[in-house]
């Protein structure tokens, strides 16, 4: 089966690892259920009640749901192969309900964290300012992160408050935004003009009229800011 994966569905190293480590694991269940040596344990041992158990000892041994239904998952794949290969005549995996996914509330910051965290950037500096307007401008209008680097300069309204926003699928929305934001905005303005001029002439690439696109925030080097360097 493994050699499958490599070779016929070309997984990558880490995946096969994966499956692996967990078809030995349940190996090891349905031994120490027969109490056998791992290398002794028959192929019809792999049924329903097999399957039930090995889920039962992840849910014991604390596993995440998620964890398990990797696992759940892997066993699936396996037995498909076995049936396609006509070594099983049915599916020992078919009638095993997956997991359910756990559901946690949204972690969030309190006011306190919150102002906290607006007075972190050094605002005597050109990158504090620019991070500064950044925090006010996320934390005020409610943006994915996606959404924020995507802003180009004029797609926001300083005198009205407004930003225009490019969503998933394309979709255009005004978002409106603070006072204590838009006084954050313009403190950066100076700040990235100087960047822009200083740095060689970022590539821009147009919109989908063929304008050419302006990044409302900017990196050092006069480039547009990506999700990954804002986090």
């Amino acid at each position: 089966f493994l050699a499958f994966l490599q070779f016929n569905r070309n997984v990558s190293p880490h995946t096969l690892r994966a499956y692996e480590t967990d078809l030995l694991q349940l190996v090891d269940s349905l031994a120490a259920r027969l109490g056998c040596r791992p290398s002794h344990v028959p192929l019809t041992a792999f049924d329903v009640d097999g399957v039930r158990g090995f889920m039962g000892e992840l849910h014991d041994r604390g596993n995440s749901r998620a964890s398990a239904a990797r696992r759940l998952a892997a066993m699936r794949t396996f037995a498909r192969y076995l049936t396609r290969e006509g070594v099983l005549p049915d599916d020992p995996t078919a009638l095993v309900g997956a997991p359910r996914k756990e559901r946690t509330l949204p972690a969030h910051l309190g006011a306190s964290d919150m102002d906290r965290l607006l007075e972190a950037p050094d605002m005597s500096s050109v990158q504090g300012r620019r991070d500064r307007a950044i925090l006010e401008l996320f934390y005020a209008s409610g943006l994915r992160l996606s959404e924020l680097v995507d802003l180009d300069l004029q797609d926001l309204n300083l005198a009205g408050r407004i930003a225009r926003v490019r969503g998933k699928g394309g979709k255009e929305r005004l978002v409106p935004f603070n006072r204590t934001t838009m006084e954050a905005v313009k403190a950066m303005m100076a700040d990235r003009a100087q960047v822009s001029a200083g740095a060689a002439p970022p590539r821009r690439a147009p919109d989908r009229h063929r304008r050419p696109r302006d990044p409302l925030f900017l990196n050092l080097r006069g480039g547009r800011l990506t999700t990954r360097s804002v986090d």
